[in-house]
C-alpha cells in the first residue's frame, strides 16, 4: 500500500461530502429519475451553471453516482439511492451535512478536542437544540435528514427484534414516526404513540398512531415498551439519566426500555461507529457508548441492561427492565 496516497484519499473525504450535498441540494438524482439527460437539460431542470455543472458531474461520475453516455447523464445505483422517492433514500442526510452550521462547526475540531468544549457552541454560541429553534428552516433539515436515515433503520430494528410480547410501543424523541410505523406495519395490533416535541410531532402522520407533544426532560408517557432510536447517544451522562429515569417511572412492572444505538464495543462498522462518536463530541456534547458504559448509564437510572440484539445494520436494540 502506498501510505501517502491512501492517506491523501482520505483526507479529500470532506471534497466528497460536499459534492454528494450539492447533487442532493440540485436534485441531479431526482431529475434523472426517468432517465438519462444531457448536460443542458439536467442544468436547466437543476437550475445550474452548465460549465460548472459539468466540473461537478465529472467528479460524481469518477465517483460512481453517474455514468457519462454520447453526451447523456444516467443514475447509477449509488446515483438512485440519493432520489428522495426511493426507499432507503439518503437524500435527507446528505442535505443536511452541507448545512453551513453543520458544516462550520466541524472546523472547531481542534478546538473541540484542546478545551473539551462542544464545538457546535464555539461555533454558534449555544447548544445545537437552542439554536435550531431559532432557525426554522436548519431545525426542518435536521428533521429530514434524521427521516431520512429512519427508514433502513426501521427495517432493521422490526426484522432483528421481536415486538410482539407488547401491546403498547411508545416511540420517545421519535421524530415523524419512521421506526414507529416500521414496528406497527409488522405488529398491526400494536397500540404505537408516538412522542417528541410539539412542533417536531406537528409533522407526523396521525391516522396510523398515537401523537404526544413533551418533553422528555418533565415526563414520559406510559407503555409497555419505551423505544428509544438514537436518542441518548446525543446527550451526555447525566442528561441521559434524567431522560432514562423518567422512563422508568413510566415503565409498568414487566416493561422493557429499548436503546436503538450503535456499540463501541461490538458495532459491525467499527469506522462509521467511531466517526459517530465524533460527530456527537463536536454537535451536542454526547457519544457513542460502550456495552458496559450503557450497562452502568441504565443502572444509575433504575434499570438493568437484560439483553442487546444486533440489527442487520450498525445499531443495536438494548433491552432493559426495571431494577427491583
Amino acid at each position: 500500500m502506498d501510505a501517502s496516497r491512501e492517506l491523501l484519499r482520505l483526507i479529500g473525504g470532506y471534497q466528497v461530502s460536499q459534492a454528494i450535498s450539492v447533487a442532493a441540494r440540485l436534485g441531479i438524482s431526482d431529475a434523472l429519475a426517468t432517465g438519462p439527460q444531457t448536460l443542458a437539460e439536467l442544468a436547466e431542470s437543476t437550475g445550474a451553471d452548465e460549465q460548472a455543472l459539468a466540473r461537478l458531474l465529472h467528479a460524481l461520475t469518477a465517483l460512481g453516482l453517474y455514468t457519462a453516455d454520447d453526451g447523456s447523464f444516467a443514475n447509477t445505483e449509488l446515483g438512485a439511492a440519493l432520489r428522495v422517492d426511493v426507499p432507503r433514500s439518503v437524500a435527507g442526510w446528505a442535505r443536511f451535512i452541507g448545512t453551513g452550521s453543520y458544516w462550520q462547526t466541524y472546523a472547531a475540531l481542534e478546538q473541540c478536542v484542546r478545551s473539551g468544549e462542544t464545538a457546535f457552541s464555539i461555533v454558534h454560541g449555544e447548544p445545537v437544540w437552542e439554536y435550531r429553534a431559532k432557525h426554522p428552516d436548519e431545525q426542518e433539515a435536521f428533521d429530514a435528514a434524521m427521516t431520512s436515515m429512519a427508514d433502513a433503520v426501521s427495517d432493521a430494528v422490526v426484522t432483528a427484534y421481536d415486538f410482539s410480547r407488547y401491546e403498547s410501543v411508545v416511540d420517545v424523541g421519535g421524530g415523524h414516526g419512521r421506526l414507529l410505523s416500521g414496528i406497527l406495519e409488522r405488529y398491526p395490533t400494536i397500540h404505537g404513540v408516538l412522542f417528541d416535541q410539539p412542533d417536531v410531532v406537528a409533522g407526523a402522520d396521525t391516522e396510523r398512531f398515537q401523537v404526544v407533544g413533551g418533553d422528555f426532560f418533565e415526563s414520559v408517557p406510559a407503555g409497555d415498551a419505551l423505544v428509544l432510536k438514537s436518542v441518548i447517544h446525543d446527550w451526555a451522562d447525566a442528561e441521559s439519566i434524567e431522560i432514562l429515569r423518567n422512563c422508568r417511572r413510566a415503565l409498568p412492572t414487566d416493561g422493557r426500555v429499548l436503546l436503538v444505538e450503535q456499540l463501541l464495543d461490538r458495532s459491525p462498522d467499527p469506522v462509521r461507529t467511531a466517526l459517530s462518536d465524533v460527530n456527537m463530541l463536536i454537535m451536542t456534547g454526547g457519544r457513542e457508548r460502550t456495552t458496559d458504559e450503557y450497562r452502568r448509564l441504565l443502572a444509575a437510572a433504575g434499570l438493568t441492561l437484560v439483553d442487546t440484539v444486533a440489527t442487520a445494520g450498525t445499531t443495536h436494540v438494548i433491552e432493559a427492565a426495571a431494577t427491583h
